[in-house]
């Protein structure tokens, strides 16, 4: 919650502080954004590997301290090559935290409550990202580029902020130790060679690319421009999302307890959808404070659509994952993510020159209809316990007479 304070700061305003504040080509400036998926790829196995190898918690803390480097330089770019290399070194840290963060999450509780903690997480995580969003909201100033210096400088800050708390916790997510058998054999061979596992890759990655990539990518352009929405408003629109996550998020859980992961993922898919629908009806309700009010009601439409994702896909993984190979399966799961992220922003550049930029949230709209039906492929797949969201709130084991 303390690192994405920092990130909620800077997130929606990405592209808009590379096109609007530094200069740089709108399309150049969604290449840059996907620059950051590119670094990822490296990261994500990295990430993967390290988590494995030598602990999850100690890769997240590696990871930190690259992403904090990287915000920081990424705060005094004023050339495009500059804008490359430090959204290459955010993307390689941020890559590198995020498997390692998953593999420390998944083995600080057990199976049945792997659901509500990683929704635990994404509640809190978008209760950082709205607090960041509403500190933005009162600094930020397109003829002030200090402003947006002073917001990824925080940035780095909430990374570096992580550590300590990070080196005082003990006995979770250290490194095992493996065997002479798990020594030599497994690794990403064991990952790739899993069918279930490659089917939530593909279904990951279609997901991204049509929903959360354009969060940042799509969203923010198409709001300021035909939108005609300022900055100010759309940093309130971000809040609106990230406040709705926070307060949805434990509701939708209990809501999908005892039912089918693969249906909070069908239903995921098609919020995704109808909230793209409701993006193109608010940039065309002409201006004034009914279209800001127009792009908030977007942005919790997509609340929803997250908080039904969250209890599904990472628990999915991680009951699938056998626990010496946590980080890998972890790193390779985020790389879906990656692709997503680097494919949907270079769409996106394109797709926002159709017109005024509404025929590609319709051409979005119809990939997530495509998502929902993959979605209900990926119940065949997925033995009964995996599919299965656990009970909705955390508890501790009662003593059992045999342990005595």
């Amino acid at each position: 919650m303390l690192s994405a304070v920092g990130s909620g700061m800077t997130l929606p305003f990405f592209v808009v502080y590379l096109a609007r504040v530094r200069g740089i080509d709108l399309r150049v400036a969604g290449l840059v954004l996907a620059t950051t998926a590119v670094a990822s790829f490296a990261g994500n196995v990295l990430g993967g590997s390290l988590a494995d190898r030598l602990g999850a918690r100690r890769a997240l803390m590696a990871g930190l301290v690259l992403g904090a480097g990287g915000a920081s330089w990424f705060a005094f770019v004023h050339t495009v090559p500059a804008a490359f290399g430090a959204a290459a070194v955010i993307g390689l840290g941020a890559s590198i935290c995020w498997p390692a963060e998953d593999a420390l999450l998944a083995t600080a509780v057990g199976d049945a409550q792997r659901s509500s903690v990683f929704s635990l997480r994404h509640a809190t995580m978008n209760a950082g990202l709205g607090v960041g969003a509403v500190i933005a909201a009162a600094i930020v100033d397109l003829g002030s580029p200090g402003s947006f210096e002073l917001l990824y400088l925080v940035d780095a800050a909430t990374f570096l902020a992580f550590v300590p708390l990070l080196l005082a916790l003990r006995g979770t997510g250290e490194r095992l130790e493996p065997t002479g058998h798990e020594e030599t054999g497994g690794g990403y061979r064991t990952v790739l060679a899993d069918r279930a596992f490659l089917a939530v890759w593909g279904l990951t990655a279609l997901l991204v690319v049509v929903g959360y990539a354009q969060y940042a990518a799509a969203l923010p352009p198409y709001a300021t421009g035909t939108g005609g929405v300022s900055a100010h408003a759309l940093a309130v629109a971000f809040a609106a999302n990230t406040f709705a996550v926070a307060v949805l998020q434990l509701f939708v859980l209990r809501s999908l307890a005892g039912r089918r992961r693969t249906t909070a993922l069908v239903l995921s898919a098609a919020v995704f959808g109808c909230a793209w629908c409701v993006t193109i009806a608010a940039a065309h309700l002409g201006g004034g404070g009914t279209v800001v009010v127009g792009f908030a009601g977007a942005m919790v439409v997509l609340a929803l659509a997250e908080t039904l994702l969250s209890p599904a896909l990472s628990p999915i993984v991680n009951d699938l994952a056998p626990e010496r190979l946590r980080g890998r399966y972890n790193g390779t799961f985020v790389l879906a993510w990656t692709t997503g992220f680097a494919v949907g922003p270079a769409l996106a550049g394109a797709g926002l020159g159709l017109g005024d930029g509404t025929a590609f949230f319709a051409l979005l709209a119809v990939g997530c209809a495509a998502a929902a039906l993959g979605a209900l492929g990926l119940r065949r797949l997925l033995p009964a316990h995996v599919d299965l969201v656990g009970p909705a709130r955390l508890e501790t084991p009662a003593l059992q007479p045999e342990a005595v």
